[in-house]
């Protein structure tokens, strides 16, 4: 059963990621666009209101001057009828003098209680603003209209009301269309963005189709030179990701299949040593005896196996922490002292601080297969020296025996498992152990034969393991 996760798909992000700051633009533009053919349709029908308040000034006529000027208007509503669109505007206007005296028009037109602009798109005496005229919503212009005759001068206020209908049916078709428009953009941009969306996404999806029908045990590496450039570091990452698990996948098979042919010949040779005990072909004591001896042997290549899969298991956890590796060092050469002490080997420790960041386990078990090695193959009262110590930033143990070294025809396999020769016999897997963990601590390790004057005097085993800062 597939689990389900909460993770999101490509196509949603990149579409929330593009179509998100487009809407926000275009709502944003659409504001700005409506706010500004507003303002302009605004400007164009007070141009046309302050035209019919000029048409009516130019009728007037006046006598005399100063407070005893008297005008006189002779306004035919015809004039104000090429202002009035199609019945939608309704135009109504009052002419008076300056100090507020009705001279002709409507009495009761919305008092003007504001002053005449200092600058404004219009170079002339007017002054527009909204009010509320019977009930109903009205632009107003004023117009200081100078009047000028034979027989006298004077200044003369028009106002002029227009209704709304027109203005706020312009208002929302201009609305209306903007909205159309940007939605029309929206559904374009939102296809364009799926159509590109689904052609970049096509190459994963015919890649995961493909893995999806491979085989279990098929790792081969994927190929697909139609990928995006940048989803190939991706595919590159998996390939290696894949070479590493069929590396680890052919180590485990041969691995598998060498214990179970090491595992064999001990059982076998335990099961020969049982029959020849029952028939009675040797004496009972020499019998447990060589019984014993297999056993030892079966239980120590057992236990190497068990660590072997345990060190892969904490490699693979990288649960690691500071460790001090001094203590284990000198854990396990107190812990293997009676070994040195039956061989009367000359034994020297010299172990220096050096935290490293690892596993306690670890450190142990590869000071432990070391340490043995060493002993095993240094020969009675022969001389073995551990030193542990800080070289630059890493942790440098080495161990130096007086045996016999490593042979030439064993060199290029010491570190496989099940490789132990006739030089250096056992079950060949503490040197695997040994290698696997040093792996899991990005370190390294060396093993050399010591020579003097041609002749070989024992095997150094040098390892090397990042060491943490020290704190002084």
């Amino acid at each position: 059963m597939r689990q389900q996760t909460s993770a999101t798909s490509l196509r949603r992000n990149l579409l929330l990621g593009i179509l998100l700051p487009v809407l926000l633009f275009v709502l944003i533009d659409t504001v700005s666009l409506y706010r500004q053919t507003l303002q302009a349709v605004t400007v164009a029908y007070d141009r046309t209101l302050l035209a019919s308040a000029k048409a009516i000034g130019e009728l007037l006529t006046v006598r005399g001057e100063g407070p005893q000027a008297t005008f006189v208007a002779s306004i035919p509503y015809s004039a104000l009828e090429p202002f009035e669109a199609d019945g939608r505007i309704q135009l109504s206007y009052r002419v008076s003098t300056v100090q507020g005296q009705l001279i002709a028009g409507v009495e009761d037109l919305p008092a003007w209680k504001g002053r005449i602009p200092d600058q404004g798109p219009y170079a002339t005496l007017v002054d527009f603003y909204d009010a509320k005229y019977r009930g109903e919503a009205v632009r107003v212009a004023i117009f200081l209209q100078p009047v000028a005759s034979d027989t006298g001068k004077g200044m003369a206020a028009v106002q002029v009301v227009e209704t709304l209908q027109l203005r706020q049916s312009a208002a929302t078709q201009i609305l209306k269309d903007t909205l159309v428009r940007q939605s029309i953009l929206i559904v374009v941009i939102t296809l364009v963005v799926l159509l590109v969306v689904q052609r970049i996404t096509s190459p994963v999806r015919t890649l995961s189709q493909r893995l999806a029908q491979r085989d279990d045990d098929d790792l081969t590496p994927i190929y697909s030179p139609d990928l995006p450039t940048e989803i190939r570091p991706l595919a590159e990452a998996t390939n290696q990701l894949m070479q590493r698990l069929q590396q680890m996948l052919d180590y485990r098979k041969k691995f598998v299949r060498d214990a179970a042919h090491q595992l064999r010949t001990p059982l076998a040779v335990l099961k020969v040593q049982v029959q020849s005990a029952q028939r009675g072909d040797m004496p009972a004591e020499t019998a447990l005896a060589e019984i014993q001896h297999t056993v030892d042997r079966a239980t120590v290549l057992a236990n190497q196996m068990l660590s072997l899969a345990k060190v892969e298991q904490l490699r693979q956890q990288q649960d690691f922490a500071p460790v001090e590796m001094a203590d284990s060092v000198r854990t396990i050469a107190l812990e293997l002292a009676p070994l040195i002490a039956n061989k009367e080997i000359d034994f020297e420790l010299d172990a220096q601080p050096c935290e490293v960041l690892g596993h306690d386990w670890m450190l142990r078990e590869l000071t432990r297969n070391l340490l043995q090695n060493a002993i095993h193959y240094t020969p009675l009262g022969g001389v073995l020296q551990v030193r542990l110590g800080r070289l630059g930033g890493s942790a440098v143990l080495t161990i130096d025996d007086s045996g016999p070294g490593i042979a030439a025809e064993l060199r290029e396999r010491l570190f496989e498992p099940f490789s132990a020769g006739s030089s250096r016999s056992g079950s060949g897997l503490g040197l695997a152990i040994v290698q696997e963990i040093v792996r899991a601590l990005h370190g390294s390790i060396q093993l050399s034969n010591r020579t003097e004057h041609g002749q070989t005097q024992g095997l150094q085993a040098r390892v090397q393991i990042p060491a943490l800062h020290s704190h002084s």
